[in-house]
C-alpha cells in the first residue's frame, strides 16, 4: 500500500469516529487539508492561508520560538513580544542583581532605551516547511542496517539544508516525523537583539511556585515582554545601539471581550517532545526506572542548592534559574509516574501491541514486521537497569556545574592550551570572559554540596555497573573527603588559577585536573556501549520505526498526527471546564480570579506572598477596562487544547485569530499526556490576556506599553 493510500484511509477511518477536535498537534502545511472544515464548525473565522501562507503575512509569521524552547508572539508592529515569566526566567536572572533584583521586584522599561539587552537571546521566525520524505526514503533500502540507513539519510539531509539555506540567511533543519518513516524540513531566520521590555515581580509571576506548578485551580500571572530588534533594514543583526525595533510581517491583536464556557480557541507553538507511540515496554521502563531515579536525584539536588539559596540574595539569582528548571521537571516526571500508572497505560499499549504481533505475523506481513514486537521487549528488558542509572548519573549534569566541566569551560580551556600562539591571543579574551562568567553564576559551597549529595545517591541506588572513580569513592566510603580534596587543588576550584593558566597554557594540567577528569568519565561512562547493546539498540531502532509504520498501516493506531519535536504546531479545542473545585471561588471551574488569589495571600511566604498595591487594586475593585463584564478580575482559564513542553508562551487564539491568552501550563491530572492523551481530563491553563495588560497598565503603571497594542474590545 502506497504511503498516500495508507493516509487516505487513515483519515477515512478515524477523522470522523475517533480524533477529537482537541486532539493533536498538527502540522500547519496540512490544515486545509485536515483540518479546516472541523475548525469551521466549531468557531474558526480565518482561511487557511490566513494561518499559513509562504507569500503573505499570516499567523505563523507572529509566532517565534523564544530562545531555543519556548513560544512567544509579536503584539505590537514595533516588535513587542509577550512570553512566559518561567520562559524569559534566565534572561531576567542574569539581569538581576542584588541591588537591581528584577526577578522580586519586576521591571518595566519606562521607555525603549531602557530596555535592557541579556548576553544571549534568539528567536526563531518560521519561514515555510515542505516534505522532503520521498527524496531521502529513496536513499535507502530495507537491507541496510540502521547505522547504515542513518548515515545515508544524514547525507542525505545534509544536502537539502545547505540547499535551502540560501547561503546562509536561513536556518534550515530537516526533522524526522513517525519514527524515521517521513521526513520534512522547515527554514527559519534568528533575530538575535532581543530585549527585556518587563516583567511583574516573582510574587505575581510566579505566584504558587512549586505547590501549584502544575495544579488546577491556578492564579499566575505567567508573562514576561521583550522586544525583537534588527537593522534599519529589518534584517537579522548582532545587538548595535543603530539597529530599530523590528517590524513583523503581522502581529496578534488583542480581544478583551473574555471567554466562556464552550468558546473556540486555538494554539499555535512549539511542543517540544510527545511520545504518544511509544511501545508499553518503554511506558514500564520510564515509569518503574527511568522516573523515579529522575525524581529523587532531582529533589537532591534541589534540596542542596536551596540551602544556600535561603542564605545569601545574590547566590538565590545566581541558582534561581537552574532551581526552577530542576524543580519544573521534579513535579513533572513524579506527576507522570502517578498518571501513568493510575491509568495503566502500559497495560493498554501491551494489548494493542498484542493486536498488532498477530497481524504482523500474518503471511503476507510477517516478513517485514514478524519480530517487531519481540525485538523491542527484548532491548527493554535488557536496558531497564541502566535507563535507572543513567537518569541518576545525569541528574548531575543539571545540577552541578562541575560534573559537566569537561564539555564547558574545560573543553575551551583544552582547545586553548592546543593553539598556536596566534589563535590564543584571539581567544584569551573570549576565556577570560568565560572564566569570568562561570565563577560569577557558580558558588563553591553549593556545588561541592551538589557535587557529593549527587554521587552518594548515584552510587547507592543505581543498581548497575557504576562509574568505576565514583564506585571506588563510595567504597572506600570517602566521596565527601575525595571531592572535598578536588576543590582544594582543582584549577577550576578559583580563578587565579585558571588566569594563570591563561599565561602559561599546559593540556596536560587540563587532562589531568580532578575534576576535568571526573566529569571526563562520568560522560565517557554514559556513553559506554557493549557490542551487544549497539546490536539490541540497532534492532530496536528499526522494530520501533516498523511498528509505527505497522499501526498506521495496519489501521491499529488512530494517530494521524506527528509527535511533537520542536517545530511549530497549531493544536485547536475549546475553553473547557474541570469538575467543580470548591477550592476555585468561580462560578464554573474554568477560570480563575484575583480574589481567588487573595484567597491564597500569605504575607511573606515564598511561594504565596503579594504585592500590597495588588490586594488594594483588588479591594477597590479598580480594574479599568480589564475586569470582565460580570466585575471580577480575571486571571487564569482552562481549555482542551492538546499542547506539552516547548508551549509555553504560545498565544491562545480566538476564531478571528486574536490573542485572548497565553499558556503556561497542563493539570497535573492528565499528566501522561505526552504519552497518551485523556479526552476527558486533559486541560491547557493559560494566563487571561486582561490580567496581563490590567498588570501591566493598573498594577505596574505601565500604560504606554498597552498603548502600543492593537485592543480589540
Amino acid at each position: 500500500m502506497t504511503q498516500f493510500k495508507r493516509i487516505t484511509l487513515a483519515l477515512f477511518l478515524f477523522v470522523g469516529i475517533f480524533v477529537r477536535a482537541d486532539e493533536g498537534m498538527w502540522f500547519l502545511m496540512f490544515i486545509d487539508r485536515l483540518n479546516h472544515r472541523d475548525m469551521q464548525k466549531m468557531g474558526l473565522q480565518l482561511t487557511a492561508e490566513e494561518i499559513y501562507s509562504i507569500n503573505h503575512s499570516s499567523l505563523k509569521d507572529a509566532v517565534v520560538q523564544f530562545n531555543g524552547g519556548c513560544t512567544a508572539e509579536l503584539i505590537s508592529k514595533d516588535g513587542l513580544l509577550l512570553t512566559n515569566h518561567h520562559c524569559g526566567y534566565d534572561a531576567i536572572a542574569e539581569l538581576s542583581t542584588p541591588e537591581k533584583d528584577y526577578l522580586t521586584n519586576g521591571y518595566w522599561a519606562a521607555d525603549r532605551s531602557q530596555e535592557l539587552k541579556p548576553k544571549s537571546l534568539y528567536v526563531r521566525f518560521f519561514v515555510r516547511m515542505d516534505d522532503c520524505t520521498k527524496r531521502i526514503l529513496a536513499k535507502v533500502t530495507n537491507n541496510m542496517t540502521e547505522a547504515e540507513r542513518d548515515k545515508i539519510i544524514r547525507e542525505e539531509i545534509a544536502l537539502i539544508e545547505k540547499e535551502n539555506s540560501e547561503g546562509g540567511k536561513y536556518v534550515v533543519n530537516v526533522r524526522s516525523f513517525f519514527q524515521g518513516n517521513e521526513f520534512y524540513f522547515f527554514v527559519y531566520q534568528d533575530y538575535k537583539d532581543v530585549r527585556l521590555v518587563g516583567t511583574p515581580p516573582n510574587s505575581i509571576g510566579k505566584f504558587g511556585g512549586d505547590t501549584d506548578n502544575w495544579e488546577w485551580p491556578r492564579h499566575t500571572g505567567d508573562f514576561s515582554m521583550f522586544r525583537v530588534y534588527a537593522d534599519p533594514n529589518g534584517d537579522p543583526a548582532d545587538f548595535s545601539t543603530a539597529n530599530v525595533p523590528l517590524h513583523p510581517k503581522h502581529h496578534l491583536p488583542i480581544n478583551l471581550n473574555g471567554v466562556k464556557e464552550g468558546d473556540f480557541a486555538m494554539i499555535m507553538g512549539y511542543p517540544g517532545r510527545t511520545n504518544r507511540w511509544l511501545p508499553a515496554g518503554g511506558i514500564d521502563q520510564n515509569v518503574k526506572y527511568a522516573y523515579p531515579a529522575w525524581v529523587e536525584a532531582s529533589k537532591t539536588a534541589m534540596d542542596a542548592i536551596k540551602v544556600y539559596m535561603d542564605k545569601d540574595a545574590g547566590v538565590r539569582l545566581n541558582y534561581a534559574s537552574k532551581y526552577a528548571r530542576i524543580a519544573n521537571y521534579w513535579k513533572n516526571r513524579q506527576g507522570m509516574i502517578d498518571a501513568l500508572t493510575k491509568f495503566q497505560t502500559a497495560a493498554s499499549k501491551a494489548i494493542n501491541e498484542t493486536k498488532f504481533d498477530a497481524w504482523a505475523n500474518l503471511p503476507k506481513n510477517k516478513a517485514t514486521y514478524g519480530n517487531v514486537v519481540k525485538n523491542i521487549n527484548v532491548y527493554y528488558t535488557a536496558t531497564n537497569d541502566k535507563a535507572r542509572h543513567d537518569n541518576y548519573l545525569q541528574i548531575l549534569f543539571r545540577g552541578s556545574e562541575y560534573a559537566a566541566i569537561s564539555r564547558g569551560l574545560g573543553a575551551q580551556l583544552m582547545a586553548y592550551s592546543k593553539a598556536n600562539a596566534t589563535d590564543r591571543t584571539q581567544m584569551k579574551m573570549e576565556l577570560k570572559a568565560a572564566i569570568d562568567e562561570f565563577f560569577a553564576n557558580s558558588y563553591a559551597p553549593a556545588e561541592i554540596d551538589i557535587l557529593i549529595s549527587g554521587l552518594n545517591l548515584y552510587a547507592a541506588k543505581a543498581n548497575y555497573e557504576l562509574e568505576p572513580g565514583i564506585e571506588a569513592m563510595y567504597a572506600d566510603g570517602s566521596v565527601e573527603t575525595e571531592i572535598r580534596a578536588m576543590f582544594a587543588v582543582s584549577l577550576f576550584a578559583a580563578k587565579n588559577r585558571l588566569y594563570a593558566f591563561l599565561e602559561i597554557p599546559n593540556a596536560g594540567m587540563i587532562e589531568n585536573d580532578p575534576f576535568f577528569a571526573l566529569s571526563t568519565n562520568i560522560i565517557k561512562h554514559l556513553s559506554k556501549r557493549s557490542d551487544e547493546l549497539i546490536r539490541l539498540t540497532d534492532e530496536y531502532n528499526k522494530a520501533y520505526r516498523l511498528l509505527v509504520a505497522g499501526l498506521r498501516e495496519s489501521g491499529l493506531s488512530t494517530i494521524i498526527y506527528p509527535d511533537a519535536n520542536s517545530t511549530l504546531r497549531l493544536t485547536y479545542g475549546k475553553v473547557s471546564a474541570l469538575p467543580a473545585n470548591k477550592r476555585n471561588d468561580a462560578k464554573i471551574n474554568n477560570y480563575t480570579t484575583l480574589q481567588g488569589a487573595i484567597n491564597k495571600y500569605k504575607p511573606q511566604d515564598e511561594e504565596f506572598d503579594l504585592p500590597q498595591r495588588l490586594i488594594e487594586l483588588n479591594k477597590n475593585k479598580d480594574f479599568g477596562r480589564y475586569a470582565d463584564k460580570a466585575g471580577y478580575m480575571p486571571v487564569n482559564f482552562l481549555t482542551n487544547n492538546d499542547i506539552t513542553g516547548g508551549n509555553s508562551g504560545s498565544p491562545v487564539l480566538n476564531g478571528k485569530g486574536e490573542l485572548i491568552g497565553l499558556a503556561f501550563d497542563g493539570n497535573i491530572e492528565a499528566m501522561a499526556g505526552d504519552v497518551i492523551f485523556d479526552n476527558k481530563l486533559q486541560k491547557t491553563i493559560n494566563v487571561d490576556i486582561r490580567y496581563v495588560l490590567f498588570i501591566i497598565d493598573k498594577y505596574a503603571g505601565a500604560k504606554h506599553i498597552v498603548d502600543e497594542m492593537t485592543i480589540v474590545q
